[in-house]
């Protein structure tokens, strides 16, 4: 298949994954807050995981594919994760959001909704999602189907926490099923612009593949964790995130 296509299609299905997590709150009875946190955790994990072996690691083989030394390899490396972090840093500040757990963020937005307010925040957490799996794609890396799979899975329990809150604030079921469904299709935006980053520039896959990393590490230190500490309690969170670390790690071995 087409490298773009490719990597369109791949982060498509990750990101409706978040409709399979979603589902349970059309179901009379809600999952704990401590099982919620645990699955938070797995998904984070899942993410720590795939930035490292998916990500950092074959990016910095196609530094050196590309006739980078090594030192100067490591270097391209750090510069796209600082990049990356950065990028997710500037956006937050510049878009008003708001998290479940930590409140509002960026410029005030009087007039604007809440529920857009909490759209915007998931939409700046997903899109790193779909930009590395298309940057994974674009670049016909062997992960990359491990790196797709990974994300798809993590964001199954964040489907389901986002449809959870989005009810405690008041909305039906069903409004948000659909919301939570919606804020996954942020994922294959991102990875359509990954994939075509890395297909017409292939000198680009290292700092691409840098940048993605930089991006999702950001969102899983300012967002996930504090999430999971929030509803895990203590060391259920830990250990979910070590759950998933694991995972995700045998995935991109097994199928890398």
């Amino acid at each position: 298949m087409n490298p773009l296509a490719a990597g369109f299609l791949a982060s498509l299905v990750a990101g409706l994954a978040t409709s399979i997590g979603a589902l349970p709150v059309l179901l009379p009875f809600t999952p704990s807050e401590r099982t919620q946190g645990v699955l938070l955790g797995i998904g984070g994990g899942m993410m720590l995981a795939a930035t490292s072996f998916s990500l950092i690691l074959p990016g910095t083989d196609a530094a050196i594919a590309l006739g980078y030394p090594g030192p100067v390899a490591a270097l391209v490396m750090v510069s796209g994760v600082l990049l990356g972090g950065a990028f997710l840093w500037v956006a937050n500040n510049l878009f008003p959001h708001e998290h479940f757990f930590k409140g509002r963020e960026g410029p005030e937005a009087q007039n604007m909704r809440r529920i857009w307010l909490f759209v915007i925040a998931i939409a700046l957490h997903n899109f790193p999602e779909g930009l590395a799996v298309g940057v994974g794609f674009g670049g016909a890396q062997v992960g990359a189907v491990a790196l797709a799979a990974g994300i798809g899975l993590q964001n199954i329990p964040e489907g389901l926490v986002v449809a959870i809150a989005l009810r405690e604030i008041g909305y039906s079921p069903r409004y948000a099923f659909a919301v939570s469904s919606l804020t996954g299709l942020i994922e294959p935006v991102g990875g359509l612009m990954g994939a075509a980053v890395v297909t017409f520039a292939q000198t680009g896959l290292p700092w691409a593949m840098g940048f993605a990393a930089g991006a999702m590490l950001f969102v899983i230190v300012d967002e996930i964790i504090p999430e999971i500490d929030q509803k895990a309690f203590g060391q259920r969170g830990t250990v979910g995130i070590l759950g998933g670390f694991v995972t995700m790690m045998f995935l991109d071995i097994a199928l890398g």
